[in-house]
């Protein structure tokens, strides 16, 4: 009888994320990662408590996946469009995991859900504040709008319900940030003069 293969955490793990990557998480079962790895049940839960403790370990891996993605994201003139640009990106490029991420059931509330992932635009609205003069709850409120705009369009890209080219997406993001920064304008100089 021919010994057993012995399997990391970091091959399960790997095996389980491309499966995500290609089908969705609704495919991740353990008969189907171990059918994947050429291997019984019996070793993932030799490596995982159970399939709970797999699937937080996927669903990082695939955080992690997004994050870089923003993190690449620069331009030095436009850093604010281009994190909607890598936003919507991540979206046409990685429908499975955006469909993780940002398209579950959550117990969050919009500001909560927008605002925790203030870590990869921080610096970037923190510019805006000073290239623009805007208040930080008006950078806030802005924020969540603008961010409103854009997942609406990565939904669309992610489902494949329309089709926009990287020039229209880049088009759309750009009239919306700018028009909203119009009203900001209007709105300030309303406050000024009251």
């Amino acid at each position: 009888m021919p010994p057993i293969k012995r399997f990391q955490k970091e091959e399960i793990v790997d095996t389980a994320y491309r499966i995500v990557e290609k089908e969705g998480f609704d495919a991740l079962n353990a008969r189907r990662i171990a059918k994947e790895l050429g291997a019984s049940v019996q070793v993932i839960y030799h490596n995982f408590s159970d399939m709970n403790e797999l699937n937080k370990e996927v669903y990082a891996k695939i955080f992690y996946k997004y994050q870089d993605t923003m993190k690449l994201a620069t331009d030095k003139e436009k850093p604010y469009l281009a994190k909607g640009i890598a936003y919507v990106k991540f979206a046409r490029e990685y429908p499975e995991f955006y469909k993780v991420i940002f398209m579950q059931e959550s117990e969050m509330n919009l500001e909560e859900f927008i605002l925790a992932d203030i870590n990869t635009t921080e610096n970037v609205m923190l510019s805006i504040t000073k290239k623009f003069d805007i208040s930080e709850e008006d950078l806030k409120d802005f924020h969540i709008k603008v961010w409103i705009f854009t997942h609406g369009l990565a939904c669309l890209i992610a489902t494949k319900t329309v089709k926009f080219s990287d020039d229209e997406v880049r088009k759309l993001l750009m009239d919306t940030v700018q028009e909203m920064f119009r009203g900001y304008s209007v709105k300030k100089e309303r406050r000024n003069n009251e």
